[in-house]
Formats: C-alpha cells, sequence, structure tokens
C-alpha cells in the first residue's frame, strides 16, 4: 500500500483541482494536499480499522435540556 491517499474532492469547498502539497511529510502524520479553488491545506491521515460491529452503532442521543418546550410567556411549563 502506498504512503499517500489521493483524495478526490477538498473537504471544504468539493472542488476536485487538489495538488499534492509542496510541503514536507513526515511519515505517519498525514499527508498533506492543497486546493487551487480555495486556498487551503489540509492534511488525510489514515486512522485504523473499526472493530468489526461497530460501524453504525452510534448510541442514540439524547434531548437536551434546551430542546426542552417551555411556556409561551418564557415561564416554567
Amino acid at each position: 500500500m502506498s504512503e499517500r491517499a489521493a483524495p478526490f474532492y477538498c473537504p471544504y469547498c468539493g472542488d476536485e483541482d487538489l495538488r499534492p502539497s509542496e510541503e514536507g511529510t513526515v511519515r505517519g502524520a498525514g499527508a498533506a494536499w492543497e486546493c487551487r479553488a480555495c486556498s487551503r491545506a489540509f492534511r488525510l491521515k489514515f486512522l485504523g480499522l473499526l472493530a468489526p460491529g461497530t460501524a453504525g452503532s452510534a448510541p442514540a442521543a439524547s434531548p437536551s435540556p434546551s430542546a426542552a418546550p417551555s411556556a409561551p410567556d418564557g415561564g416554567t411549563p
């Protein structure tokens, strides 16, 4: 497997005009890329594989207190 994985789109603007950065890359630090459309630079780094059975099993979010309905006059319901 190669050291550098090539992105297809800029994670900021979605454009496809990406070039490898001239910045030196330290092994394991991630590959640096430059987007010519939005003039941003970013790094890509492979973190690892997920354990079997963990993909898509995020815990359900409980409603936050700020999302609870309140009385129309601003008081406690």
